[in-house]
């Protein structure tokens, strides 16, 4: 009953905290000139960014791909592409993304022959992911030092070396994790050793397979360079005056900001982060709401092909 309150309580903090952002920067705009702004978008434009965005789902896909071969687990293209599609509806329909995560380790579990070797592997991608992301933030933070705020790029830099500080033993030592975990065995000692021989064993892997790495972590910064291509189009739809290089710092400090779980699923936390930076650039605060929700509606409207996909999945079976 405690967990559930903390639960509950937990979700209603993040509405209030969405809902509170929301209410205070919609406050500050003409709302139905807003509206006017959204209707005109060019559809050739947000055609486009469905296309971009595509492009970053199969980017991801063949580094999710790239990470299972080094752990000798053969899994066709499509599959991995079809597994990420519907992990990619469950992490914006579910107010985490942790369900996206499940979703692909339950669907590589069989083939990897052990839970832990998959979820070994979608950790590792999601923590190669995040170094790509920092990378990405702290570079266009650098390149437009104009822009910076709160989090400046000598807190981006900083964070981009500590993860990789933290990642580079794990990978190059994997006795050191071994190690690190031992004290987990005071809770069952057989099954905490089963787990972590298996996870020293993926690791001991992916040390054999630098190169799978290397183009693993290469394939995160392209997958962020897409993903600020997107609002780059995004953006052209409904001609708002905004380049790559000022996006290429907006985008992945609001997907940072939007870690913190102080909200649903990023809404407010991310208007607000968008609406600090345009301000900066002398642009109204029209236009960032405008980029960030038209932003996240063509993304859940992309997502929706994951939830047909889970659907034929269901009926098949």
């Amino acid at each position: 009953m405690s967990h559930r309150v903390r639960s509950l309580a937990l979700t209603a903090l993040k509405v209030i905290v969405s809902l509170g952002l929301l209410y205070l920067l919609f406050s500050r705009v003409d709302v139905s000139r807003l509206w006017g702004v959204a209707r005109q978008a060019s559809p050739a434009w947000l055609v486009m960014a469905l296309v971009l965005y595509l492009a970053m789902v199969l980017s991801s896909a063949v580094r999710w791909g790239v990470l299972l071969r080094a752990q000798h687990v053969q899994l066709p293209f499509g599959f991995l592409t079809q597994s990420f599609l519907v992990a990619t509806f469950f992490n914006n329909f579910l107010p985490s993304n942790i369900g996206g995560d499940v979703i692909r380790i339950t669907d590589t579990a069989k083939a990897a022959g052990s839970k832990t070797l998959a979820t070994t592997v979608v950790l590792i991608d999601r923590g190669i992911g995040l170094l790509g992301l920092a990378l990405m933030a702290a570079t266009g933070a650098s390149l437009m030092r104009r822009m910076a705020g709160p989090v400046g790029p000598g807190i981006l830099w900083a964070g981009f070396a500590v993860g990789a500080i933290v990642a580079t033993p794990a990978l190059l030592m994997p006795e050191t994790v071994t190690r690190l975990l031992q004290p987990l065995r005071v809770f069952h000692a057989q099954w905490v050793d089963e787990r972590i021989g298996k996870l020293t064993y993926a690791l001991t892997r992916f040390k054999e397979t630098p190169t799978a790495l290397a183009v693993c972590f290469f394939g995160a910064v392209v997958v962020q360079a897409i993903l600020v291509l997107f609002y780059v189009a995004i953006a052209r739809s409904m001609n708002i005056p905004i380049g790559f290089a000022e996006l290429a710092v907006i985008v992945p400090v609001s997907f940072i900001v939007q870690m913190v779980p102080l909200s649903v699923n990023g809404f407010g936390v991310r208007e607000a982060t968008f609406g600090y930076y345009f301000t900066r650039l002398g642009l109204p605060l029209e236009s960032a709401l405008l980029v960030s929700f038209v932003g996240a509606a063509m993304i859940m409207l992309f997502s929706l092909s994951g939830g047909l996909a889970y659907l034929r999945r269901s009926v098949v079976t």
